[in-house]
């Protein structure tokens, strides 16, 4: 079995793409489920976040593996495989691996550097250890790239140079406006993304904030913790959206709701022609906002795709060259592990065929000498089990080392055949090993 990824991002698909492939909160188990059901897909997490849609697999192959994953995902979306095909990029065994630790690094994500993402994968993990679709590999992989993403924040300054897609969209509502501090917003949404965006806006100095939710309770929560945080904040529902956003300045919009939250009845229902611009961020996909709404009078929108162009040339300047090298040292490490493990039911069947051999020499033994005592024959049994083991500790010490490389299996495959190993053997030991109970699907 083997590691794959398969995706969409702001690196290979428009916006108009990325809105048809998102998964809703709601339905991510529901694919999960769905994916691990195909026959070549053994184990499954889903990335989804306002900028990408990866599915992280452990599969049996690697054809059949893509197949499958098309397939869920076209259903889902609605596109056909062909036009899935010319936005999806495709990662497998190592190359799968390098591409999710640097995922988790936040070299891979629009805003290069940002740390959001560390806890977008976490999330996708909890999602699927609950929908019962992570594995052993895919849990040991997903926490080490955990800790991958952690390490090139502590041990650089990427982090610092990189904000995050609310913190960048913020900065351009800055410069629309000439300034957001004493300004009024209305935050659209009042869940993760908004509560990130509730922060930024409270360190940018924001005068007050409204905030829509479709369930009011929830959005009085993220009010209450403004207020106790010295903003003027409120919440209503969304039926008060129009008269909203007729007094805001900002407009930011992240529901993740499937349809159109904000159209052009919402910014001109109330009637009265606006005497200041309204800058309304849609951070949402699929998308808040009516694309027509920006042809309104006095209105701009920042979104994804604006929010992409920018900083795909800003990005360039930044210094990755260290985080780099650190994902690069990360994999390199990962991989030798994973092989070198691979290894290791071929050593056990080495050291449990000796033993056997042990074993039934000593039986010869006790039928040609029945009259040694049992203090001499233990004494003499331990000295063969001791003279086997320094023998076989050397180089199985040295193949578990040499197989760490790559092409190592072929170590592996050497000592099967010069000890003549039954080939099944080493899986079955893998298989009854108590250390695996309960950790294979």
């Amino acid at each position: 079995m083997s590691f794959l990824v398969v995706g969409l991002s702001h690196r290979s698909a428009d916006l108009r793409v990325l809105e048809r492939a998102t998964v809703p909160a709601g339905e991510v188990g529901k694919v999960l489920d769905e994916l691990t059901r195909c026959a070549n897909v053994v184990e499954a997490t889903l990335v989804t976040t306002c900028n990408r849609i990866e599915v992280y697999a452990v599969v049996q192959a690697f054809h059949g593996g893509l197949a499958d994953i098309v397939n869920v995902l076209g259903r889902h979306s609605g596109l056909d495989a062909a036009e899935l095909y010319e936005h999806l990029y495709v990662h497998y065994a190592g190359a799968a691996v390098e591409h999710l630790f640097a995922v988790a690094a936040g070299l891979d994500s629009m805003v290069v550097g940002e740390s959001q993402i560390l806890g977008q994968v976490r999330t996708a993990y909890n999602a699927a250890r609950e929908a019962g679709t992570v594995g052993r590999t895919l849990h040991e992989l997903i926490q080490r790239a955990l800790r991958v993403g952690k390490r090139v924040h502590t041990e650089t300054e990427l982090s610092k140079a990189g904000g995050s897609v609310v913190a960048e969209a913020l900065a351009d509502a800055d410069m629309r406006l000439d300034g957001l501090a004493g300004r009024k917003a209305l935050l659209v949404g009042a869940g993760s993304m908004g509560s990130l965006t509730a922060a930024a806006l409270r360190r940018a100095g924001i005068g007050e904030v409204v905030i829509a939710n479709r369930t009011e309770r929830t959005g009085a929560r993220l009010a209450e913790a403004l207020a106790g945080q010295g903003v003027v904040a409120s919440a209503v529902g969304l039926s008060a959206l129009a008269d909203q956003i007729a007094a805001a300045d900002l407009v930011v919009s992240c529901t993740g709701a499937t349809g159109t939250v904000i159209d052009t009845v919402a910014v001109t229902t109330t009637g009265a022609p606006r005497t200041r611009p309204l800058v309304i961020c849609d951070l949402g996909l699929p998308r808040d906002v009516d694309a027509a709404v920006a042809d309104l009078p006095g209105v701009t929108i920042i979104d994804l795709e604006s929010l992409q162009r920018r900083l795909a040339e800003a990005s360039s300047g930044l210094d990755t060259r260290r985080a780099s090298g650190i994902v690069a040292e990360e994999v390199r490490g990962y991989l030798a592990t994973q092989r070198s493990a691979e290894v290791t039911p071929t050593v056990t069947a080495l050291r449990r065929r000796a033993a056997e051999v042990v074993d039934a020499e000593l039986l010869r033994l006790d039928s040609r000498l029945p009259e040694v005592d049992a203090r001499t024959r233990d004494e003499v049994a331990q000295t063969v089990h001791r003279v086997v083991d320094k023998l076989l500790h050397t180089p199985t010490v040295r193949v578990k080392e040499l197989a760490s490389a790559p092409g190592g299996a072929e170590y592996a495959e050497a000592l099967r055949e010069l000890f003549q190993l039954d080939p099944a053997l080493p899986t079955a030991i893998a298989k009854q090993d108590p250390e695996l109970d309960g950790e294979t699907r």
